[in-house]
């Protein structure tokens, strides 16, 4: 299944943003054609938060979409998280074997944790953005999300590879990775210790605890290490990814195509400073009645520090600590690490009503955001399954390019948890 940010030509193109109602797409994506190409069926496409903008898919023309983990669909019920929330459940509610998603800042991830399934962000530009609508260009990457590490690994193996059509994609073929996965060294995993963070429930501790554990009675070596710049991620992401979606949701305007805000006519006389300023409003009230109250605080946030006054301020200074971002990943891995561990989320899924204060929602983001900053592969995997009956991840970052690798810690700790022998049976149970 397809999440609505990707096009499918022969189904309604949504996004959940009104300029697209009606739309269907004159071509494929370049994921989309090459699992077709593989023999793969798709089902449908799927809800999302509106522009991929969200951390819960509750920002949605079409409502929430519910956690199958939610015990009832009341007061009580739990969000899938975002913005792929309706991937990550579609799967894990036996809907689909796979289900694509966007991965922004930890879209694929976050909801993987949260309903108890793989979710993989493969490196940037593994898989060709070719088809696939534009948040923020310099992180969004198609993400896979399945019950397993093997069917994600199917999965990427399909789809990834070079593509004339996105200039990002990486030229060299994901197979060299397999044929040389024989001759591997003994693995060594490190632990960032910013990621010990003082809010961190002791739940999570423990299942992070639990998986340095597994790991090395597996064999692999599990070390500490240094993120020392991590404390500035999140702030430098929301200014990079904002900025960059006030650029490319700038088109949206209603002249082209899409959504447009009835002209004012009886403002719109003959002078020309009556059709400018009917136009002008127009411009407005298509963008404030056709977008969310999410998309619009992003958008508004990125403006200004796009703007002359905010630049040097803002966002030069979030790309130098971005750059700092992956050289603090680059001396761990050239130290001699393969592979990170860290929780993907702060805490389990919350309720659907629960939290309202975007801040809040853009801190469910804090473990998955470096990641996405410094461009990396990583992956969660579904490891325990808490008292409250929800379900926890791990966190995999891989070096650059080094997909397989991660993939292969990835599969120990799945291999470990044994997570599936504790999902309760109502999960499955669809049509409640």
């Amino acid at each position: 299944m397809l999440q609505d940010s990707t096009r499918y030509f022969t189904i309604e193109f949504r996004l959940n943003h009104s300029s697209f109602a009606g739309f269907v797409a004159p071509y494929e994506s370049t994921a989309t054609q090459r699992l077709l190409d593989a023999g793969a069926i798709p089902l449908g496409k799927l809800n999302m938060d509106e522009f991929a903008m969200g951390s819960g898919t509750t920002y949605s023309t079409f409502g929430p979409t519910i956690n199958p983990w939610s015990k009832n669909l009341g007061e009580q019920a739990l969000v899938a998280g975002g913005s792929s929330g309706a991937s990550a459940a579609a799967v894990a509610s036996g809907c689909c074997f796979a289900a694509l998603g966007s991965d922004t800042g930890g879209s694929v991830r976050q909801p993987a944790a949260y309903c108890g399934v793989t979710g993989l962000k493969p490196n940037y530009g593994r898989i060709s953005r070719h088809g696939m609508i534009a948040f923020a260009s310099s992180l969004d990457t198609p993400g896979i999300l399945t019950k397993t590490i093997r069917d994600a690994s199917i999965v990427l193996q399909a789809i990834a590879g070079p593509d004339g059509h996105d200039s990002t994609a990486l030229p060299d073929k994901l197979s060299s990775q397999w044929e040389a996965a024989a001759s591997r060294k003994q693995l060594t995993v490190g632990v960032p210790k910013e990621y010990y963070v003082k809010e961190l429930p002791e739940t999570i501790l423990k299942v992070w605890d639990q998986g340095i554990e597994w790991l090395q009675q597996a064999g692999v070596r599990v070390v500490e290490t240094s993120l020392p710049t991590t404390k500035y991620a999140l702030p430098t992401y929301y200014i990079i990814a904002c900025a960059e979606a006030s650029s490319n949701l700038s088109r949206y305007d209603g002249v082209r195509y899409g959504f447009r805000a009835e002209l004012n006519r009886d403002a719109a006389t003959d002078t020309t400073d009556n059709q400018a300023n009917a136009l002008h409003d127009s411009y407005c009230r298509t963008r404030s009645e056709g977008f969310g109250d999410e998309v619009q605080r992003r958008i508004l946030s990125g403006t200004f520090v796009l703007s002359a006054g905010a630049f040097a301020d803002y966002y030069e200074r979030a790309v130098l600590v971005r750059q700092s971002i992956r050289e603090d990943f680059a001396a761990s891995f050239d130290s001699g690490i393969d592979v990170m561990l860290t929780p993907t989320t702060p805490s389990g899924p919350f309720f659907v009503h629960g939290k309202a204060d975007p801040i809040d929602m853009f801190m469910n983001d804090i473990m998955t955001i470096p990641a996405s900053l410094a461009g990396l592969p990583s992956v969660s995997v579904p490891t325990a399954v808490l008292d409250e009956q929800v379900p926890l991840g791990l966190q995999l970052i891989g070096a650059p390019q080094q997909e397989r690798t991660m993939l292969d810690v990835a599969q120990l700790l799945e291999d470990k948890a044994d997570f599936y022998r504790h999902t309760p049976s109502y999960v499955y149970t669809t049509s409640r």
